[in-house]
């Protein structure tokens, strides 16, 4: 199968989604398909492993545990049947503090902070629909990176609906409601990589 042979207006199911070989990476948002950037530029990717270090060593020996794409993270509604759930999703870096949502294929349920690295060409999938259903799920911060503007903008869930931070850029310094005592130092993540 390919996914040339789908049907990309039909809404589809994780069930759906496990059964797929094809070589390309997709996401299920609502249903909907919605493929994958091509392999991350260096800077993309850079970012994703400097970011996935300093969780990685801030959480060592402690109960969250932080995961990079790809890892898929299945955002149920309703039930947790496999052909009940029709988002999937994979984050660029994800941090999980509920080790029961972890399973051998990833997560079940909502994150505790996802992380998304834009790249060209796919800020309107990761600024409306992911922001609609992270929020949705519950997930308590969602923080997007643009490695092209060298920004930074923390969503943090309040009251079921996301509150914004200001823009950040390097001389700032991320902190985190879910994660007391981590920081973060812009100035650091977006080094100079010319």
């Amino acid at each position: 199968m390919k996914l040339a042979d789908l049907d990309i207006n039909k809404v589809y199911s994780y069930a759906d989604y496990f059964k797929w070989k094809f070589e390309e990476r997709v996401e299920l948002i609502r249903g909907y398909i919605f493929k994958m950037s091509p392999a991350p530029n260096r800077r993309h990717q850079r970012i994703s492993m400097f970011m996935g270090n300093a969780l990685y060593n801030f959480l060592h020996g402690k109960k969250c545990e932080v995961y990079t794409a790809p890892f898929d993270v299945r955002l149920p509604r309703k039930s947790t049947d496999d052909k009940e759930i029709i988002t999937v999703v994979q984050p660029d870096i994800c941090v999980i503090c509920d080790p029961s949502k972890l399973d051998k294929r990833g997560c079940l349920g909502a994150p505790d902070i996802v992380v998304e690295i834009l790249s060209p060409g796919n800020n309107t999938k990761e600024l409306k629909n992911k922001y609609e259903v992270y929020e949705e799920a519950g997930i308590k911060e969602y923080w997007v990176v643009s490695p092209q503007d060298n920004t930074f903008v923390a969503y943090t869930l309040t009251n079921g609906r996301y509150q914004p931070s200001r823009i950040m850029v390097a001389g700032d310094v991320v902190t985190s409601t879910v994660l007391e005592g981590f920081s973060l130092d812009l100035t650091e993540l977006f080094g100079d990589m010319e």
